[in-house]
């Protein structure tokens, strides 16, 4: 019976999901009577109509809609119950949900996937870019075990530990000496012409923000969803950027230049879910997180 229970909470979301029997069925890859009778046997049980059948779209009642809010939450926490269950101590397997903002896939990701693999070589990882909003929507899902993003107004039930500070300074082509020159005043901004990265990165709303109290108009000129291709533009052309300095620092056909005033300074953060079950697996990624940023010499959190 209690199988069955978890399978009719199953098609009671994908119809609320799909608005659809067919689709839902589909999804589901079940027949689409099956389904239907299954979820009649649930409205049955439970004594109240959870769909109303009478319009194009099958919509949830009101009573839907207060059940199918607990079936989430039961089935995410049946979840994180089997995944406790089977968590290995000794971390000679295990698996590690991570999601990051995008910027990061371009410094950090790369050394921490390296030093996970090396202290252990058992632990398998789904690793995903994404918006912080959604990094915050997944961990309250569980969808994901741990996301790295920036401090500030976070969804209630998240959990941020500071990691380190994030430094940004316009970037330029050229195999310059490191030693900084002269900052550059935030109005010669106004006769550069820029490539940015596109609006999806919390970077570009971090920079528009700073221009924008700086009353600056930007020449944008270019703009690009890829860090890679950024650099690449910028080393090839006479145009300039803002970036972290860790992403510049690790090419040395880029030459960082300090704005006057500066760019604010972020956060970075390691974002969990209050409460949530924390694996062997997490735990010992965020472990080697920490270690890991200050080996690297990143500047502590402020």
């Amino acid at each position: 019976m209690a199988a069955l229970e978890l399978r009719h909470l199953r098609y009671l979301l994908a119809v609320a999901e799909h608005g659809n029997f067919t689709r839902a069925a589909e999804d589901l890859h079940i027949s689409q009577p099956t389904l239907s009778h299954q979820i009649k046997q649930l409205e049955h049980t439970l004594g109240v109509q959870l769909l109303d059948r009478t319009g194009r779209t099958v919509r949830l009642t009101d009573a839907g809609e207060v059940y199918t809010d607990h079936a989430r939450r039961a089935l995410r926490d049946l979840a994180a119950a089997e995944r406790a269950v089977h968590d290995v101590h000794d971390l000679s397997r295990g698996h590690l949900r991570l999601a990051v903002t995008p910027t990061f896939t371009a410094y950090l990701i790369g050394p921490l996937v390296a030093e996970l693999h090396t202290r252990h070589p058992g632990i398998g990882l789904t690793l995903v870019e994404m918006a912080q909003d959604r990094i915050e929507a997944g961990l309250l899902g569980d969808d994901i075990d741990l996301g790295i993003a920036f401090a500030g107004p976070h969804l209630p039930g998240i959990t941020a530990t500071p990691l380190f500070t994030e430094t940004l300074s316009l970037v330029t082509a050229g195999r310059h000496p490191r030693a900084s020159p002269e900052p550059l005043p935030v109005r010669a901004l106004a006769e550069r012409q820029l490539a940015l990265l596109s609006g999806d990165f919390a970077t570009r709303s971090h920079i528009d923000a700073y221009l924008a109290d700086h009353r600056i108009a930007p020449r944008i000129v270019v703009e690009a969803n890829s860090i890679q291709a950024l650099t690449e533009i910028v080393r090839r052309t006479g145009l300039a950027t803002v970036l972290p300095d860790a992403i510049t620092h690790d090419h040395p056909h880029l030459t960082p230049v300090a704005l006057e005033p500066p760019l604010p300074a972020r956060t970075v953060t390691l974002l969990q879910r209050e409460g949530a079950y924390r694996s062997t697996a997490s735990r010992a990624f965020a472990q080697l997180t920490h270690d890991l940023v200050d080996t690297r010499g990143y500047a502590p959190p402020r």
